[in-house]
Parts: structure tokens; C-alpha cells; sequence
């Protein structure tokens, strides 16, 4: 790969502003007849970007110092998603850029977490319109058991930096 190829290539990374921003680029099929990314594609996207915020990467793989969860059966743990929340402020177009889901915490708790996440275009786009907002709550199980896992302190280390404010909704 070439220095000018390398520089386009998005990556995962903590800003100044306590988030971390992972970039995630949109696929043709997550868009619906109305030509914007369709409501339970949003999902997929979030879930995306909390896999590779929080899960250890392949070997030869990069990723941020957030990803310390080992995945599978195999180590465990699983994590349950207990709640999720999502406020659609305006329709996701398709795009060539990949969008930055910028991720919190907005708690971490005894055996969960509370992932806050904002929708925006990549820097590279011409506009910062916010197109959604989420909060997703993950409980930690055990695998055998089916009961909570606390955190550890290696978690509460990789992710206290990265805990702010929670996300407040618009209520009707």
C-alpha cells in the first residue's frame, strides 16, 4: 500500500473529545427504497462499530485500547444487550466516506455498560449534520452459568478515559 493510499484509510481513534471515532462504511444493501440507510441497518452499523471498539483484534490487526474483550464461547463471557435506544435525526444518505460513530460511556456499571454513540459524516465530508443518537446497554454473562460478570479492572481501566455524559432523548 502506497503513503497516499494509507493516508485515505480510515482508523479507529480517541480525539480530544473523550470519544472514541470509528469509522464504518456504508454498504449499497443498507439502504432502503427510500434511498437512505433504513432504520435496522442503523443497528447493524452501531454494532459494528462496538465490535471493533471493544473486541481484541486478530493477530496483525490494529485496533484501539478499548478492544480487550476476547470473543467467543470458547473464553467465557458473553455480552447481552439488555437495552438500546436510538433517536434518527436525519436520513443517512449514501455516501463514499464511511459515517464516524463516535462512542462513550455514559456509565460503567457493576456488570454492564451503557455504549453512548453519535452518527455523523466522516471528517473528510462537507457537512457535520448529526443523524443519530444512541445509548445501548451491554450486560456481562458468564456463558456457563447465564449469570452477570462483573468488571474487571483491566475494563475499568481501558474505559474510564472514554466515560462522559449520557445521552438525555427528546421525549414527545
Amino acid at each position: 500500500m502506497t503513503a497516499r493510499e494509507n493516508a485515505q484509510v480510515p482508523v479507529e481513534r480517541i480525539l480530544d473529545d473523550g470519544r472514541l471515532h470509528i469509522p464504518i462504511q456504508l454498504r449499497w444493501g443498507d439502504l432502503d427504497a427510500f434511498n437512505h440507510v433504513n432504520n435496522t441497518a442503523m443497528l447493524k452499523l452501531l454494532e459494528e462499530a462496538r465490535v471493533r471498539a471493544f473486541w481484541k483484534p486478530a493477530p496483525g490487526e490494529v485496533a484501539p485500547p478499548t478492544a480487550i474483550l476476547d470473543s467467543g464461547l470458547s473464553y467465557g463471557l458473553l455480552t447481552l444487550i439488555a437495552r438500546q435506544e436510538i433517536e434518527y435525526l436525519a436520513p443517512v444518505p449514501y455516501q463514499r466516506h464511511p459515517l464516524d460513530i463516535q462512542m462513550w460511556f455514559g456509565k460503567l456499571g457493576g456488570s454492564s455498560i451503557e455504549v453512548c454513540y453519535e452518527v455523523r459524516p466522516d471528517a473528510a465530508a462537507e457537512s457535520d449534520v448529526l443523524y443519530a443518537r444512541a445509548t445501548t446497554v451491554i450486560v456481562l454473562v458468564d456463558a456457563e452459568s447465564g449469570r452477570p460478570v462483573r468488571l474487571t479492572p483491566e475494563m475499568r481501566a481501558a474505559w474510564e478515559p472514554l466515560v462522559g455524559v449520557p445521552l438525555e432523548y427528546r421525549r414527545h
